[in-house]
């Protein structure tokens, strides 16, 4: 049974107005030889939502994730996370944001030579003063919540590929994060284990009650993980409403792209 054991967070949760938004986004452009992909987004992500960002591959999306996350710096415009504009503090206080931030691969990403409890714990290991008795109790929390206990001693070669996504979710909250960033969480994977993920995302999101952005294509998945959906096309966002909103809408765009149905 899960002991529930938590460690403190490394800052207060929102260092702004408590009505502000959690993520803010103005004006974000970023181009890559020429081509733009992003194009003057303006994006809100408030306290608790969790706004999922669709679009054809290839429009941005994970670009859009990794600006936020810090991992990679817009052309222009600005980021604020936490009630800090990224491009106005130093390196030792964006590694700390960082570390109120969980990020889940949509390759997984894990360590091939680290077994699966490495995996979840690097993390703590390597940004907290927690001893390795408390950093296993955690670890193998997280392995529970995420389906996989047992299973910190394989390698994640010994894993398929829905355990190594689980893996990968269980290492994103392992710091007991505020904002949790999911990129295509359930590409690559069949329709029941898909399924899982997507139920493992929303009983996360409930446990923990985090903040959080997802991309992808997958439709079934966002009406199910998602409070409210943005459209991510051509680099600007061109539409952004609830679940309900979403399947009701007459934008043409949005329509084609919930249908399967080509623009052309």
């Amino acid at each position: 049974m899960s002991t529930t054991t938590t460690i403190a967070r490394p800052n207060p949760r929102v260092d702004s107005h408590s009505d502000s938004p959690i993520i803010s986004l103005r004006g974000i452009t970023k181009s890559f030889s020429k081509r733009t992909v992003i194009d003057g987004v303006d994006l809100d992500v408030n306290k608790g939502e969790t706004l999922v960002v669709i679009g054809r591959s290839g429009t941005g999306k994970s670009v859009l994730l990794k600006i936020v996350a810090g991992l990679m710096k817009p052309d222009s415009g600005t980021v604020s996370i936490l009630g800090h504009r990224l491009d106005q503090i130093d390196r030792v206080t964006l590694m700390s944001l960082r570390l109120r931030m969980g990020y889940v691969f949509q390759s997984a990403a894990l360590f091939d030579s680290m077994t699966i409890a490495q995996n979840v714990g690097l993390g703590l290991s390597e940004g907290t003063g927690l001893a390795s008795s408390e950093i296993r109790a955690i670890v193998e929390e997280r392995l529970e919540w995420v389906g996989l206990e047992g299973q910190g001693s394989n390698l994640p070669s010994q894993l398929s590929g829905g355990m190594r996504k689980r893996a990968s979710l269980a290492r994103a909250i392992a710091m007991n994060p505020e904002i949790v960033l999911y990129d295509e969480p359930t590409t690559g994977l069949d329709p029941i284990t898909a399924e899982g993920i997507n139920d493992l995302i929303v009983s996360l999101r409930e446990r923990l009650r985090v903040t959080a952005i997802a991309v992808t294509h997958d439709m079934h998945s966002a009406f199910k993980i998602g409070d409210r959906i943005a459209m991510l096309d051509n680099g600007h966002i061109v539409f952004s409403g609830s679940v309900d909103e979403t399947r009701r809408t007459d934008d043409i765009a949005v329509r084609n792209f919930i249908s399967g149905q080509s623009a052309n």
